[in-house]
């Protein structure tokens, strides 16, 4: 375990950055570039389950923790990934309470959830580490409740409440285009969700989470209080690499 969960709680910023590609070797290159911690998507990326423990193996040697975002709250997507040894969970798209109760339910044992017990998984180290992983899960495993709908907005204090969830995450993408504003993240209305989000999770001792599009917005959501933030993705670091060689090396073609 890389402490995620504990460095959040004592309020470290903690940098990351998207994994889409599904690739071991882009995993393994992005954990060596001094990330905090990274997220294996499997709502949007390439990639599947078997991709995700790939990655997960050629994250291990790194200081760079794994986050797997899993396609919805059902409880086997998210035992899986965590039987895999993911450290935390994030889950698209909560709209209410019981959605967000669900994924609680996946991410702890009973009597604090309802995941279910299997000894013999790479998270334990094959059997070998299960009571000390069991009895630590609660307080490493970190859960992520992604706030992406104006219904979510309805029941943030609700939902920052709930004791598992530990981070709101905002996705600019999908909040701003259900709030028909969609990319305007300058957009009052935009802002007025945001700041609700962080008084949300301030009021319920939770912390708050961003993807950026722009490093430079770096500052600007720091000093509002989001500590856990996001910005790149494996396949836009080789899109952008490979099409600036390819504009340099044409330049002087041409």
């Amino acid at each position: 375990m890389k402490n995620l969960k504990v460095r959040l709680k004592n309020g470290e910023a903690l940098n990351g950055c998207w994994l889409n590609l599904g690739s071991s070797l882009t995993a393994e290159i992005v954990g060596q570039a001094g990330f905090d911690w990274v997220l294996i998507d499997l709502e949007h990326g390439s990639g599947n389950e078997k991709d995700a423990l790939l990655q997960l193996q050629a994250l291990q040697a790194s200081s760079t923790g794994a986050i797997i975002r899993v396609e919805s709250n059902d409880k086997r997507r998210i035992q899986r990934a965590l039987d895999m040894g993911a450290e935390g969970i994030m889950c698209p798209q909560i709209e209410t309470p019981a959605d967000a109760e669900k994924v609680i339910d996946g991410l702890y044992y009973a009597p604090d959830g309802k995941r279910g017990v299997a000894k013999m998984v790479r998270a334990t180290s094959f059997g070998k580490n299960f009571d000390s992983y069991r009895t630590k899960s609660k307080e490493n495993i970190l859960g992520v409740i992604q706030i992406e709908t104006t219904e979510a907005l309805n029941h943030l204090d609700e939902i920052a409440a709930l004791e598992g969830v530990d981070v709101l995450f905002v996705g600019p993408s999908d909040l701003s285009m259900s709030l028909g504003i969609f990319g305007q993240l300058d957009h009052p209305k935009y802002i007025s969700a945001l700041k609700a989000i962080i008084a949300a999770a301030n009021k319920a001792g939770k912390a708050v989470g961003i993807l950026l599009f722009n490093p430079d917005d770096y500052k600007t959501y720091y000093d509002m209080g989001i500590r856990l933030i996001a910005c790149g993705s494996d396949a836009t670091f080789v899109s952008q690499g490979a099409l600036k060689m390819a504009e340099s090396l044409n330049s002087q073609k041409a």
